[in-house]
């Protein structure tokens, strides 16, 4: 496993960071979660990401079970706040009660006292941005969290962030968590470049796009049974933007004999391709199974030649997602 800094703080992640959206507490029995969970420690995976509202809080007990027993201080837990965590009108966005309610609640679940990174899971409309980086200041003076980022928010939003931070005197976001893939670059116009200068690092999610960039998903025939894309509760719909574009998973196929040349697996060549930008600190990796993990991890340290990087660049021509604009948050809580 290769290590670098989340964005210019003091913080060393592993490239490779385990995340458990969709499977833990839900798409996975937990003895096959907590097998992954080992899988990645095995592998020299240091850095475990979650969020409150995966499988409603089910994601994090999980979690915390698997790291069970574990130096708390050679991992790193990321946690997220702000979708809908229950009934009540506060029960959701980034006002200091939810969050402060969030936080212990999402420390208990995982059985820790402290949250290596909190992260705002989507920019919040209703909340005044001072606020909520109050609370997450006070929250880095309790000794509650160490260090807090954002999740999905545009260059403008992550700008005003850091000038209201400095103003304010309260701890600047380190951190954003975007997708990102080949396929998906949506963050190379803007973020990247702001993030670049402001010193914040990318901590990217959805590196192989839901599993598009194995090349499982051929072009013109149903998707295999038990994959993503035919359980709704694995977040199909995430898959299927994807699966529409026929053009696209043609493209996908041409990718294959590439990543055999270079010695990769398809997995491995996604992850290792969103690891040669240098504003990414870790690549999130999902898995329903131990030999998924194993085999993602590998990806670590791989540097793809330039020349690589210009035919992938030439096979997946217009079929790149890049405009700045699709990320965005709800306007209104949802």
């Amino acid at each position: 496993m290769e290590f670098r800094h989340l964005g210019s703080s003091g913080l060393v992640v592993s490239e490779i960071a385990y995340g458990n959206w969709i499977t833990h507490g839900s798409q996975v029995e937990e003895d096959t979660a907590v097998a992954c969970v080992h899988a990645a420690l095995d592998e020299g995976i240091t850095t475990f990401d979650t969020a409150d509202v995966y499988a409603q809080g089910r994601a994090e007990e999980v979690l915390g079970r698997a790291l069970k027993g574990q130096r708390r201080d050679g991992v790193e837990i990321f946690s997220k706040v702000f979708w809908p965590v229950g009934p009540g009108k506060n029960d959701r966005g980034l006002s200091r009660k939810h969050i402060i309610r969030g936080v212990e609640e999402s420390l208990r679940r995982l059985g820790t006292d402290y949250l290596d990174l909190y992260q705002a899971h989507r920019f919040d409309y209703a909340t005044p941005l001072e606020e909520t980086l109050r609370a997450f200041d006070d929250l880095v003076r309790q000794g509650k969290v160490l260090y807090v980022g954002v999740s999905e928010w545009r260059a403008e939003e992550i700008e005003r962030a850091l000038k209201i931070a400095d103003e304010m005197g309260l701890d600047r976001i380190v951190s954003n968590q975007p997708q990102y893939s080949m396929l998906w670059r949506v963050i190379e116009s803007e973020v990247v470049p702001l993030c670049e200068r402001e010193g914040v690092g990318q901590i990217v999610w959805s590196p192989i796009a839901q599993g598009v960039l194995t090349g499982k998903y051929k072009p013109g025939q149903p998707p295999p049974a038990g994959s993503r894309a035919t359980d709704e509760n694995s977040g199909a719909h995430f898959v299927r933007r994807f699966l529409d574009d026929q053009k696209l998973l043609e493209r996908v196929q041409q990718l294959l004999p590439l990543a055999a040349e270079a010695g990769l697996t398809p997995a491995q060549l996604a992850v290792a391709w969103v690891l040669q930008n240098s504003n990414v600190s870790a690549a999130i990796i999902g898995a329903s199974r131990p030999e998924q993990v194993r085999d993602n991890a590998k990806a670590a340290g791989v540097k793809l030649d330039a020349e690589l990087l210009r035919r992938i660049d030439e096979i997946l021509g217009d079929s790149v997602q890049r405009d700045p604009a699709l990320t965005a948050s709800p306007k209104e809580r949802p």
